[in-house]
């Protein structure tokens, strides 16, 4: 099996080290002793991508920054609230993982611009490689700096590699600036970047599509700074959201055309991951993913957390020899959705997607012995209804009361699940990708600037809401308003994308943030239908509009002297 596995720990045989996110980097090479022949270039190129994999990224932390929304939470019986990051509404300006993450995609920046003025140096390398290999370091510059920008707003700016350790001192610069450069250097890139085809569909590396679909999501974001809710309160200006969705819309067609679709069944993308294959029907729906390895088995440390930390809880059996489906690998199971998610499942008829993302059972666990899963314990009406293969466990399966089941609908996430992953499972590492462009999202995007732009749903947005509704087997919209077909959109991403680390940015973008959040905080305090306790979990809803952007982490503050003024309510 072909992969494109970048082995992000590997690369610090290279000397990659940070602290401030300006400081000298790399700190053991310098262009005059790297950079020499190809395959040293290469290995460059896999350092700057090597940043995505962070733990303070998608390598772990992302899913405490900006994994709590209206859809899901921080949760579990008795678990005390997450001590880092913004999931449990805790933050503050020292928050480690804010800090970290600010200090690792600046280290991203700081490696593309060293790739950037360095690459074509590169003895006895094509000049069409070396565009290829500089369009991808582009692209990804151009990525952190919207990560950047879509978390904290106005950001230090800089466009060339760090030099010198002294006179540091960076101001902010206007986030439209930023965005007007993240903007030109991934539509430029992309003349330069290889097609999905010519990659053979493989989503390691930044194709046409992946920046392309990627542009389309700024786009949408950059629409969002001048509608009327916007999250700086300025006054709304429709002619640039307009162009904005308008760009957008060209951009998501784009991606139309490169032989992506949708797999027939929505579960097969994620059983995937599990499976550390990529596109394995054949109909290349996913586009981009964020790549990671191994079980910690080998000197290779290039895992990530995705099915330990968010999937359906589990038992901890990696110090036994147990195997197959008495031991369907560990999670903690952090995240459980709302009642909000469940009841839009059950208002659209969508069990197949409501099945997978929400947990329909719970493992049963031997009391004897090795103590091996021998069951499951179905919520009410699950029993023999799954749709999608799974373990089998005959009589050891039990199912719940329809009462014991209608108290708690904020039940766990269940898209990542380890059941699926070979023996031989580590106890808190998987190999599994994170997800960070499907083509369902593509066609999603389409429909909503379609919408927009014509102040009524096109045919076309019917076409791309409506398949990704026929995939999930559930009814086609049709003959809606624009404000209808609008909720509609909101809705279907609702339904569709939970859980990928959209969904918190999509609410912001909306102006819809602050609002959605409160409104779950009062049905959690009441209890009613959220059995895990209004103790705590309902303050973690209680969102003032200082979350609408990130706290400028005050360990920059105290180094940068230029920047003299944190995010409003930090």
């Amino acid at each position: 099996m072909k992969k494109i596995k970048i082995a992000l720990i590997l690369w610090v045989s290279i000397g990659i080290t940070s602290c401030d996110f300006l400081d000298k980097e790399p700190t053991y090479l310098t262009p005059e002793t790297y950079f020499s022949n190809e395959s040293e270039a290469s290995s460059f190129l896999t350092g700057t991508y090597a940043i995505l994999q962070q733990s303070a990224f998608y390598g772990d932390s992302w899913l405490y920054l900006v994994g709590g929304d209206d859809l899901s939470h921080y949760g579990g019986a008795g678990r005390a609230p997450k001590s880092g990051g913004l999931i449990c509404n805790n933050a503050n300006s020292g928050d480690p993982l804010v800090a970290q993450l600010w200090y690792d995609l600046y280290s991203g920046v700081n490696r593309s611009n060293t790739f950037i003025e360095n690459v074509d140096k590169t003895p006895e390398m094509s000049d069409q490689l070396k565009a290829q290999y500089k369009a991808e370091a582009r692209f990804l510059r151009a990525y952190y700096y919207f990560t950047l920008v879509s978390c904290w707003g106005d950001v230090p700016f800089i466009t060339s590699s760090t030099q010198s350790v002294s006179g540091l001192n960076t101001p902010r610069t206007d986030k439209q600036t930023i965005y007007n450069f993240i903007c030109t250097e991934m539509s430029e890139a992309a003349a330069d970047l290889k097609s999905a085809a010519e990659l053979n569909f493989l989503p390691g590396r930044i194709s046409k599509s992946a920046a392309w679909g990627i542009l389309a999501r700024v786009y949408l974001f950059r629409a969002g700074e001048y509608e009327t809710n916007n999250r700086d309160g300025q006054v709304p200006d429709e002619s640039k959201s307009n162009e904005y969705f308008n760009l957008a819309d060209q951009y998501a067609q784009k991606v139309m055309g490169e032989g992506h679709d949708l797999v027939d069944n929505y579960w097969q993308i994620f059983i995937d991951l599990a499976q550390d294959q990529y596109n394995s029907t054949g109909k290349n729906e996913s586009i981009w993913e964020i790549e990671f390895t191994g079980n910690r088995t080998s000197d290779v440390r290039a895992e990530g957390r995705l099915g330990n930390t968010i999937g359906l809880q589990a038992p901890d059996l990696s110090g036994t020899s147990l195997i197959g489906k008495a031991n369907p690998g560990y999670s903690y199971g952090f995240i459980y959705c709302t009642p909000k998610l469940y009841h839009l499942y059950e208002a659209n008829g969508d069990t197949k997607r409501c099945d997978w993302n929400i947990a329909p059972f719970t493992y049963i666990q031997d009391t004897q012995g090795d103590r091996p899963v021998i069951g499951r314990n179905f919520e009410y009406g699950k029993k023999g209804t799954l749709q999608y293969p799974c373990f089998e466990y005959g009589s050891g399966d039990k199912e719940k009361t329809e009462a014991e089941s209608s108290i708690n609908y904020a039940r766990l996430c269940a898209k990542y699940r380890r059941e699926y992953e070979p023996d031989g499972k580590a106890r808190s590492d998987t190999r599994q990708n994170v997800p960070a462009l499907r083509y369902a999202d593509v066609l999603l995007m389409v429909a909503e600037a379609e919408n927009e732009i014509n102040s009524a749903p096109t045919p076309l947005a019917y076409e791309c809401i409506n398949r990704v509704r026929t995939r999930a087997g559930i009814e086609p919209l049709s003959n809606l308003s624009k404000e209808e077909f609008r909720q509609a959109v909101r809705d279907e991403r609702a339904m569709e994308l939970c859980f990928e680390f959209t969904r918190r940015l999509d609410l912001i973008r909306w102006g819809e943030f602050v609002q959605k959040m409160n409104e779950q905080a009062s049905i959690a305090l009441s209890g009613d239908e959220w059995s895990l306790g209004p103790t705590n979990v309902y303050t973690y809803f209680q969102v003032s509009s200082a979350y609408n952007y990130f706290p400028i982490p005050s360990s920059e503050m105290a180094v940068n002297k230029a920047i003299t003024q944190n995010n409003p309510g930090w």
